[in-house]
């Protein structure tokens, strides 16, 4: 499985960005679908995921109300729209899928999943 992110940039603080992730290769069912973000100096964190099975996508507190994650099965491609952007959410940000069997069903922790893209940098100037 390969995953390839798109659409990072710099923006204003208050601007929207969405990033894009494009899944090839082997496609499992009932994968889960990450958004994790590394801002500069500090560890890799955890922003969205979605379990396919069910659809039900968990955000991380700092970015709920601003960011969806949303799916397009068909384009195996998973999207993160990122609105109200803040300096603070300045990272380079990775898709992750993990596989079953899982290796851990906690979803919030990079651990847990198996594929990563290469990342993508967003700038949010103030």
């Amino acid at each position: 499985v390969q995953l390839v992110e798109s659409g990072g940039g710099l923006v204003q603080a208050g601007g929207s960005l969405r990033l894009s992730c494009a899944a090839s290769g082997r496609i499992f069912s009932n994968v889960v679908m990450g958004w994790f973000r590394q801002p500069p100096g500090k560890e890799r964190e955890f922003v969205a995921a979605r379990i396919r099975r069910d659809f039900n996508t968990e955000y991380a507190d700092a970015v709920k109300g601003r960011f969806t994650l949303s799916a397009d099965n068909a384009k195996n491609t998973v999207y993160l729209q990122m609105n109200s952007l803040k300096p603070e959410d300045t990272a380079v940000y990775f898709c992750a899928e993990a596989v079953p069997p899982f290796y851990s069903d906690n979803f919030y922790s990079a651990i847990a999943y198996d594929f990563w893209g290469q990342g993508t940098q967003v700038n949010v100037s103030s």
